[in-house]
């Protein structure tokens, strides 16, 4: 990956395995995810709220941590797991099928979402395990609506850096940090959904200083 920034940015999809099935796991339209997971949110919204008799003020602190743990989960996610480095030939073949295809062909449509062959079993291990943490269920599923719909917004944004045109705003600064991990320096700028912990963890990209005006530019507009 930091070899090269990418193969392509065709917005096609290219084949990654000669059976045709494991070949549709590997893609996803960019609704699919919302279609899946906007009613597993209301279901633990719901679970909360009317079986678990949550208070609403409760709710939503235990919704925004949940959203907020899922920036760093993002973050870690990315930069530690997708883009591990692996040195075996089997795991450079996982490696790729991962994420580094997605590094290859950048603005594949089909491969901008996670397919839910992957987060399924990534959601099932993360409410699972944060049993652990949480005792009460109830609680547990205004952590995991937050955190799922962290989720959702981090799908949904990845698609839209890639294919939509944002003139001004967050989105741009957003798309314009996402466009230099892929084209400028993949081991930079993690963060997709907000660079926050790139600013934190130092693992971002450094703003360019303004060009200073002549003196001769300067005189004139005095």
């Amino acid at each position: 990956m930091a070899k090269r920034n990418y193969v392509s940015n065709s917005t096609e999809s290219t084949r990654m395995f000669k059976n045709d099935f494991l070949e549709s796991l590997t893609k996803v339209h960019w609704s699919v995810p919302l279609i899946f997971y906007v009613p597993v949110v209301i279901f633990f919204s719901y679970k909360a709220l009317v079986w678990g008799e949550v208070s609403l003020l409760t709710y939503i602190g235990y919704f925004i941590f949940g959203l907020a743990f899922w920036t760093a989960f993002e973050y870690a996610l990315h930069r530690w797991v997708f883009h591990f480095h692996p040195t075996s030939e089997w795991g450079k073949r996982i490696a790729f099928i991962f994420h580094g295809v997605h590094h290859d062909y950048p603005r594949d449509r089909m491969r901008l979402v996670m397919p839910l062959s992957a987060s399924i079993p990534l959601a099932a291990l993360v409410y699972f395990g944060f049993t652990l943490f949480f005792s009460n269920e109830f609680i547990l599923a205004c952590f995991f609506s937050g955190f799922m719909v962290g989720y959702l917004i981090y799908d949904e944004c990845h698609y839209a850096m890639h294919h939509a045109n944002f003139k001004s705003g967050i989105f741009k600064r957003i798309k314009q940090h996402h466009m230099l991990h892929h084209y400028s320096d993949p081991e930079k700028g993690f963060g997709v959904s907000s660079s926050l912990w790139d600013e934190i963890l130092r693992s971002g990209f450094e703003e360019k200083e303004p060009k200073k005006e002549s003196s001769t530019l300067k005189e004139e507009k005095a």
